[in-house]
């Protein structure tokens, strides 16, 4: 049996999409469905499916960064992505090993991937730097995500006080029970958004989900081990403590 993750942040596009291929494809397993691209990651890595639908805006990890982890978590993955931008995209696409869904996703359209798919099943998987060229193609030409301006201020408490904290002072957020930890130089807070919430706030070039529990800001990181698991310990500019990157994450520091 074929088998796929799908992921898409709007609720009501992920039921349709996943709808769509259960009618569409019936031979498809949909192993998961996810609401942003860490824990579609974390369901890729898991998995291991055949083929991954990926929206290209999503909070915390973007489809292109999920896609181009995926390469290393799981070669054999093939990915589809699903997008709005078709002026832009279509041609990266094209030339590249990767197909794509444009929205809104129709039932003739995915019919036609499907098919697609199924007629590559025998051959070779994309290879890693083919997707990588299509992926930096993508990262050059797509339009910067619209909508709401980044969190820039969020107010937290330590004890009986609240305190007005600036984005750009923490170093890393933590779930912490039914709270989130708001963790800066000078200490701690707490707030009640939880993690996944504080993903669709955040500006997604300086914020990045290292592990399920926690999102740190790249800026205050000083640096990266990697042990001989592959995992990985970020070290912090202005904290004494280190952070764990969970080994599904460890692709998107590949380059530090």
């Amino acid at each position: 049996m074929t088998t796929a993750v799908v992921a898409e942040d709007e609720t009501l596009l992920r039921e349709e999409l996943v709808s769509l291929l259960r009618s569409t494809w019936p031979g498809l397993h949909v192993a998961a469905a996810c609401e942003d691209g860490g824990r579609a990651l974390e369901a890729i890595a898991e998995h291991r499916p055949d083929v991954a639908f990926l929206d290209i805006r999503m909070p915390g990890l973007t489809g292109l960064e999920v896609a181009a982890a995926a390469a290393e978590a799981s070669p054999g993955t093939r990915i589809v992505f699903v997008t709005a931008y078709d002026q832009y995209a279509i041609d990266a696409f094209e030339r590249g090993a990767v197909d794509y869904l444009l929205k809104p996703v129709t039932a003739d359209r995915l019919a036609a991937t499907a098919k697609r798919l199924k007629s590559r099943a025998a051959g070779t998987s994309a290879d890693a730097a083919s997707l990588a060229a299509v992926i930096e193609q993508l990262r050059a030409t797509l339009p910067a995500a619209a909508g709401a301006p980044a969190l820039t201020w969020i107010t937290a408490s330590v004890g009986k006080e609240t305190r007005l904290i600036a984005v750009d002072d923490v170093a890393y957020f933590r779930a912490d029970n039914k709270y989130t930890a708001v963790v800066t130089a000078e200490g701690e807070a707490l707030i009640h958004k939880p993690v996944r919430e504080l993903l669709d706030a955040l500006d997604p070039a300086t914020f990045k989900q290292i592990h399920r529990s926690t999102i740190v800001n790249m800026r205050a990181v000083a640096a990266i081990t990697r042990d001989d698991s592959g995992r990985g310990t970020l070290r912090l500019k202005n904290r004494p403590e280190t952070l764990a990157v969970s080994l599904t994450f460890m692709p998107l520091f590949r380059n530090m």
